[in-house]
């Protein structure tokens, strides 16, 4: 990892100044755009650079700072229609997962921009198919794996011939051994690329609300994918997932093993290494003013991550970042 991308020693406090960007008012920004650019993406002029231009806010937004970022997909904070809050959210962890990897300026940009509109040839489809509570029919799981060319026909219909781009969208349900869809290639044809977009697209949703099921705690869902004997992924991105988001990303509610509730605020150095913003006591009072912890202090251990209903608490992420978390 660069140096400028090293996550803050456990030495450093966060200092967040008042003229600070707002993440999650930028990342807001970039929903309501890309939504309005893929709803009417066939009649775009210049859809490339538009959506270039979206996938650098995302990526500045990340870079402001990455912590603020993820606890916006952990806490819901991203407003909109599913289908393209999926993609915002998916574009983040694959930026915070490239800045890790050292991956180059235009790469990061590519597979972001690819993040962004690797859904958009069944955006039509998306919330029906998301809003069931009964299996999909054969026509409609023909839909979804039809859905990458598909997406790649309507990139193509607007002038978009980046090959890496094209690819990654094209690629991003293959898997190494062939499973996937819907070519069923395997590696090494599979680029590192697509493999990272396929993980953060499988990652994120799994963490992230929907209409007729809750999340999954962070913890469980990268469980769930290392341990994927279906879709088996690449170590090398597992190492990276495992030691960028760990157990308890940003904006994962916890119990410490005090008693004490409270919502990860900060990753430091160190795998699992976390700020806490504790805002409920052992006894289950609010806090005021919240306490800060960090896991390896004495009596600080998180014990289980908890959804905001199982932890009875409701609040403002600006509470807890302050004017780069503000609406």
């Amino acid at each position: 990892m660069s140096e400028a991308n090293q996550l803050q020693s456990p030495l450093e406090a966060p200092v967040f100044a008042a003229s600070t960007p707002s993440v999650l008012h930028q990342l807001n920004l970039c929903n309501r755009e890309l939504e309005r650019l893929l709803h009417n993406l066939r009649n775009e002029h210049n859809a490339e650079a538009e959506i270039r231009d979206i996938a650098r806010e995302v990526i500045q937004a990340v870079e402001i700072n990455p912590d603020v970022a993820l606890a916006c997909i952990f806490l819901s904070q991203i407003n909109g229609v599913y289908a393209v809050r999926h993609c915002i959210e998916t574009a983040v962890v694959t930026v915070v997962i490239a800045r890790a990897m050292d991956l180059s300026a235009a790469s990061t940009l590519t597979v972001t921009a690819a993040a962004l509109t690797m859904n958009v040839g069944m955006l039509r489809h998306h919330e029906t198919f998301q809003n069931k509570n009964t299996p999909l029919t054969a026509e409609e799981q023909a839909i979804v794996r039809r859905h990458p060319e598909e997406s790649v026909d309507m990139l193509r219909c607007v002038g978009i011939e980046d090959d890496e781009w094209i690819s990654c969208v094209l690629m991003h349900h293959e898997n190494d051994e062939g499973s996937g869809y819907p070519a069923g290639i395997a590696s090494p044809e599979v680029t590192l690329n697509a493999k990272l977009l396929s993980l953060a697209d499988r990652y994120c949703a799994q963490v992230s609300a929907r209409n007729y099921r809750r999340s999954l705690p962070p913890r469980q869902a990268l469980l769930n994918l290392v341990e994927d004997k279906v879709a088996p992924v690449d170590p090398l991105l597992v190492r990276y997932f495992q030691s960028e988001l760990g157990d308890f990303p940003p904006g994962c509610v916890v119990r410490l093993t005090s008693g004490e509730i409270g919502v990860v605020s900060q990753r430091l150095a160190g795998v699992d290494a976390r700020n806490i913003h504790c805002l409920r006591d052992p006894a289950g009072a609010v806090m005021s003013p919240a306490a800060q912890r960090r896991t390896g202090d004495d009596g600080c251990c998180i014990a289980e991550s908890l959804s905001e209903d199982q932890a009875s608490i409701r609040f403002s992420m600006k509470q807890v970042w302050g004017a780069q978390a503000a609406l």
